[in-house]
Formats: C-alpha cells, structure tokens, sequence
C-alpha cells in the first residue's frame, strides 16, 4: 500500500504541474458555460467514470449533457456547445476517430488522456487543449519484474477536477 500511495501522490503532483492546459481548457469550456452552449462530455471504455462523476456527482459540472445518445452523436449540437473528451491514452482509435469527426463539425474539444509516444495519431495534435493524465504504465512492481496497478481513472479524476475548479475560478472572475 504504502507503495501505491507514494506513486499515485507522484502522478497527480505530476498531473498539477498542467497549470496552463487547464487554464486553457477552462477557459474553453467554460466559454459554453457562460454563453448559450453545453459541454459535452464522452468517456470511453473505463473512463466513464469520469462522466458520471461530472454529471451525477456533488460537484456536478455545470451545463454538462452526455455527448452520446443511445450510441449515437447527439443531434441537437451546435457551435456555442463545447466538448470534453475522456480516454486512457491519447492513441487510442475511438477516441481520434470521434474527434476528427467532431473537428469536421467545427466543434471546440478539450480532452483528457495519457500522451503517448510521438509519431502516430494522437489526440494532442487533434484537440484543441490536452491535459496529459501522465499514467502510461502499471505503477507497482512486482517480484517477477512484471508490474501491476493501473489506476487511470482516479489520475483522469484528478485531471477532471483540477479542470473543474479552474472552470470555477473563471466563473467566479466572470460574475
């Protein structure tokens, strides 16, 4: 345990050192929150969690609605809605392939992934901002060198929330 903690304490200093990407990504969503938009979110695979925290949780996001509908792209979206998008890491293929789609729409994206190696399609180069969620790896070694512990949806939560209280710092500026 004591492992685990000292690692996972490791991983979100590195994830809050992001300052200016969640500044960025904010201030991007938060443009649909004080304006006529929603934001909207979608997290794939295990990442769901993310989205029910954002959307069912004490601290709910505000304007926030399922980016989904019954498996489908919502059809009442428009330019004044923004988007978060939630995966494990920044190649994964749904992930690119709803963005690119997204983009063509002339949608604003934030999202939040584990940037991976360079020189393959990636979210970063797609997304309008990218909050890096820095969990490539398992994190516990095990005796047979071979390593254990993936927790990438409390570092996506931790990303999450650090973009959550700069959203709510911006609307307190606002008002």
């Amino acid at each position: 345990m004591k492992i685990f903690a000292t690692q996972m304490i490791g991983y979100l200093k590195k994830i809050a050192e992001e300052e200016a990407a969640f500044e960025d990504g904010a201030r991007l969503l938060a443009q649909a929150i004080i304006g006529d938009g929603r934001i909207l979110l979608h997290g794939f695979h295990e990442m769901e969690a993310v989205v029910i925290e954002a959307l069912c949780g004490q601290d709910k996001l505000p304007k926030a609605v399922r980016l989904m509908e019954n498996g489908h792209l919502r059809d009442d979206i428009d330019e004044t809605d923004r988007v978060l998008l939630i995966s494990r890491f920044s190649n994964d293929k749904d992930a690119i392939d709803l963005a690119e789609r997204l983009k063509e729409q002339g949608l604003e994206i934030a999202a939040i992934s584990a940037a991976v190696e360079a020189g393959q399609p990636s979210l970063v180069d797609i997304v309008d901002v990218h909050i890096d969620s820095k969990l490539r790896k398992p994190i516990i070694p095990k005796e047979d060198g071979s390593r254990i512990g993936f927790p990438a949806v409390i570092t996506a939560s931790f990303a999450y929330y650090c973009l959550l209280l700069t959203i709510y710092d911006i609307l307190e500026e606002y008002e």
